[in-house]
């Protein structure tokens, strides 16, 4: 019986515009009966709960999936997400996995590694669950975010900082090995284009950032040369309409080397780096 509702809830799914009905609709399922994906043929009609039709409604009305089940996959991360907070993205882990390849091949014993715009923490997470012996700092402005920064932080190795990315931990100027950053980065001008679950449910500060969506990048270019020692590298996602824009701003005249853009997994332009140039 379950298999046959994810069936129906799927075709409602996909008729609601949803982009991805079949996975939303397992998803959805497993939640609710408290299993996994593959794991669904093994719910008996009797057990089948009533509550998946609240669920899918919701999530047809283009509630973003992860508020629904209140958590969101992220590289081997289980996070919590829900209102007042951004969901993490799956091709920002194209840009960790970069910025965590980049931390592993440095010459440093400890490296310190700071995320800027930190939101739900995924970033900052990754990098501490996956780099061991590196010490991460997660700044975050919005009072909403920092509770889902702090949740998902507890117990972690990861250091949380309510503050402006642009004012942040001068503490740390010239000390830092890497700064990473998904910032917003959506033009004012796009907002009827932007897909329901975000324009309607992430905070507004997270999505959009001046007329050309550039503003805040440009205020952690100047906020990644300070913190950085030189040599050190700066790693920041951008919209892939943005390639060849956001390398400029790290420019040799700013104090920065060896500017690049880097694909996503689509071949998309996705996030741009840059490293602090030499004295």
């Amino acid at each position: 019986m379950l298999l046959a509702e994810v069936a129906q809830a799927t075709r409602r799914l996909a008729d609601a515009g949803v982009p991805s009905p079949r996975f939303d609709a397992e998803e959805l399922a497993a939640y609710v009966h408290g299993v996994k994906r593959g794991a669904l043929h093994t719910v008996g009609d009797a057990d089948f709960d009533a509550r998946y039709w609240e669920a899918i409604a919701r999530r047809e009305a283009r509630e973003p999936l992860q508020h629904i089940t209140g958590r969101a996959f992220f590289r081997y991360l289980e996070l919590q997400v829900g209102p007042g907070v951004f969901v993490p993205r799956p091709e920002t882990e194209s840009v960790v996995g970069w910025a965590i390849d980049a931390v592993r091949a440095m010459d440093v014993v400890e490296p310190v590694v700071v995320d800027l715009c930190s939101g739900s923490g995924a970033i900052a997470l990754a990098i501490a669950q996956e780099v061991p012996r590196s010490t991460v700092h997660a700044v975050e402005l919005s009072d909403d975010a920092l509770v889902w920064t702090r949740k998902n932080a507890d117990g972690s190795r990861v250091t949380v900082h309510a503050g402006d990315a642009l004012g942040a931990l001068p503490e740390l100027d010239g000390q830092v090995d890497l700064v990473i950053s998904n910032p917003p980065y959506i033009p004012l001008t796009e907002w009827e284009y932007v897909a329901p679950e975000a324009r309607d449910h992430d905070p507004r500060m997270a999505l959009f950032s001046g007329e050309d969506g550039l503003d805040t990048i440009r205020g952690i270019e100047r906020t990644a040369h300070r913190l950085l020692r030189p040599g050190g590298l700066v790693v920041i996602e951008h919209a892939d309409t943005q390639g060849g824009q956001v390398p400029w701003i790290f420019s040799e005249e700013a104090g920065w080397a060896d500017a690049a853009d880097h694909p996503d997994l689509n071949n998309r332009p996705r996030f741009a780096t840059a490293r602090r140039a030499m004295p």
